[in-house]
């Protein structure tokens, strides 16, 4: 770090640097942190507006509280790019999302600091509240501090905590970092009580001053409290907070540091759950991420005094192809309904949004509401549609099987970011629907391998009238051109894309480019399965009296996967043709490109060749001697 342009912030290696410092310069760390980041990020890229609004918050929390020691918990992870320049890392902070580099979220193995490893969101008040009830109970006097942004409290999970956190009666602080925004703009009955909290700051003021006066006249302290609760009662909706058990605090600015400080010192020394409400801004300090707070949630390298600009048009992401069907299908039949839980941008609704604005929902970080939602809707004759990552629809498996899936609803689940997505690292891979779907009854589970596969399996799925899920990559696709139609394919019909001999290459989705340049080097049979769920029996039997071996192919882990519904079929059928079954190790894949991921797990040409050449070597050494002798 320069010392020239940091002079502050290059004294700190560590938060106990930081508590050296007399309380007059934090400002002029903040301001340093604020700036150093600002170029660290528009260097490589990552999460930034997030980033940006908690600059002045992280430097009160680790100045008051003496981490690791007192634990500090981030929710999501979205804004700890300050966190981690504080607590070691300032150098390699370049590095993040990239191979070998930082995590993009707070990891334990990363960094003492990191208390709990986080990537989806909501899960920092059960994570304190654990941590406190553990050193309660073995008489540790550490302080804990829960972060959570208000676009977090959407989600049940975090009144799930609230709740028991309130009842155990722990010593915990939660910190609720409103700022008004998730991803997209928050929504919801809780945003419009934060707001009325936030304009209700004066007469909190004025209920604080009357309150110290009542105490003052010497009047029994249960009087003063019982009118302390229905004084918040008549001036402010704080009351959510305080009957779940947590004394509420504030709201205060998230960027007046002395006031932060103030506050911080204050419900530091009270027992019991504490929750203490800071208003911030995302993006705060730079001045178009300000302005413009969703397209600067997260960014890609860019020039500072230019600001992000926009990308020159390229090839369609599945996602766009998933945006322009939804659209055509929404013009097409009254019936569709779009929902997302809080994934409005990532997940490619923008547009439907904006046409169908009475038959789009977007129902916060609720993930199983947004599930059970969609059921409920198909009851009475809607189709609805449920735009979510793969890695999301983890956290409502109970819904998918239970209210969707049991009743033959349907409902269709548009699966964005399947198989390995890059820079966000495991937490956000989606590598495990196949296998987490493939056990539900009456799921029918596709998985198309280019742009216009996409849009005509997702089409089918829709008009199924039962359960359906259709899973597509992150990032850009192969250049097929969608199309503008809305065809149906045949339920449970592969596509035979190559004829060969010997080995039959059996591709699900994304794996079928990377195969089919092996095939058509070897002279292999490639199929498009299409289908992870029903199979291609049909298919795969002609297959088998005509080749020696089968291969599979799938951008998700091998335990329980498509591969794994060939092998069960294979030997449901007494078959003992050799089956190798190519995806996704056993174990969790660090963040790098989607390229460098799918070459590690020897999903790309050269390792499926390799992977074919160890097991069939002797099968293509004989193969290739025909070919060449005719």
């Amino acid at each position: 770090m320069d010392a020239s342009l940091y002079p502050h912030l290059a004294r700190i290696a560590a938060p106990a640097d930081l508590r050296r410092m007399p309380e007059t310069e934090l400002p002029a760390v903040a301001d340093e942190l604020r700036r150093f980041l600002i170029a660290s990020v528009a260097s490589s890229g990552g999460h930034f507006g997030a980033n940006l609004g908690v600059v002045e918050l992280t430097v009160a929390l680790h100045y008051l509280f003496d981490t690791p020691e007192d634990r500090l918990v981030w929710d999501v992870g979205h804004q700890g790019y300050p966190h981690k320049i504080l607590t070691g890392r300032a150098a390699r902070i370049t590095s993040i999302k990239q191979k070998d580099g930082l995590a993009p979220f707070p990891r334990r193995d990363e960094s003492p600091y990191d208390a709990f490893g986080v990537g989806h969101s909501s899960t920092s008040v059960s994570a304190a509240l654990g941590m406190a009830l553990a050193a309660q109970r073995k008489g540790d006097a550490r302080k804990i501090v829960a972060v959570i942004g208000d676009g977090a409290m959407t989600a049940g999970m975090a009144y799930e905590a609230l709740n028991h956190g309130g009842d155990a009666e722990p010593d915990l602080l939660v910190v609720l970092n409103d700022n008004g925004m998730s991803i997209s703009e928050n929504v919801g009955g809780l945003t419009r009580m934060l707001a009325r909290l936030l304009v209700s700051r004066r007469l909190n003021a004025l209920r604080e001053r009357a309150k110290r006066a009542m105490s003052r006249r010497g009047l029994m302290a249960r009087f003063v409290k019982r009118w302390e609760e229905h004084a918040k009662g008549m001036f402010m909706p704080s009351t959510l907070f305080e009957e779940l058990g947590f004394h509420y605090s504030g709201p205060i600015d998230g960027h007046d540091l002395p006031q932060l400080l103030h506050s911080l010192r204050t419900v530091r020394t009270l027992p019991g759950p504490q929750l203490l409400h800071v208003i911030t801004t995302k993006g705060k300090g730079y001045a178009p991420a300000e302005q413009a707070q969703i397209e600067y949630h997260a960014v890609g390298p860019f020039d500072p005094a230019r600001g992000v600009q926009p990308k020159a048009p390229g090839k369609a992401t599945y996602t766009d192809v998933f945006s322009d069907w939804l659209c055509d299908m929404a013009a097409a039949d009254a019936r569709l309904m779009g929902i997302t839980p809080a994934m409005r941008e990532g997940s490619g609704l923008v547009r439907f949004s904006r046409e169908f604005p009475q038959r789009y929902f977007d129902v916060g970080i609720a993930e199983q509401h947004a599930v059970t939602l969609a059921a409920g809707m198909a009851c009475e004759g809607a189709r609805p549609v449920v735009a979510i990552y793969s890695t999301f629809l983890q956290r409502a498996y109970d819904q998918l099987v239970h209210d969707v899936a049991l009743q033959n609803l349907p409902v269709l689940f548009a699966i964005d970011r399947a198989g390995v997505v890059g820079p966000d690292g495991p937490t956000h891979a989606g590598s495990f629907d196949f296998s987490y779907a493939r056990a539900v009854p009456n799921l029918t589970i596709m998985a198309p391998s280019d742009e216009r596969e996409c849009r005509l399996l997702l089409s089918t799925g829709f008009h199924l009238g039962g359960p359906a899920l259709v899973r597509y990559p992150r990032g850009v696709g192969t250049g097929v051109a969608a199309g503008q139609d809305l065809a149906t394919a045949p339920v449970g019909k592969a596509v035979l894309r190559r004829r060969g001999r010997a080995l039959a290459l059996l591709a699900f989705g994304a794996p079928l480019a990377a195969a089919g340049r092996v095939a058509e080097a070897f002279d292999l049979t490639l199929v498009d399965m299409r289908f992870v769920k029903p199979l291609d029996t049909a298919l795969l039997a002609e297959l088998a009296r005509s080749h020696e071996g089968f291969v599979s192919l799938e951008d998700q882990v091998v335990a329980g996967g498509a591969g794994s519904a060939v092998g069960e079929w294979l030997h449901a059928q007494g078959l003992a043709l050799p089956l190798l079954q190519l995806g996704l190790p056993d174990r969790f894949l660090e963040h790098a490109s989607r390229e460098q991921l799918l070459a590690e797990a020897g999903l790309d040409a050269a390792g499926i060749e390799a992977a074919l050449r160890r097991r069939f070597g002797a099968l293509l050494e004989t193969h290739t001697r025909r070919q060449q002798t005719g």
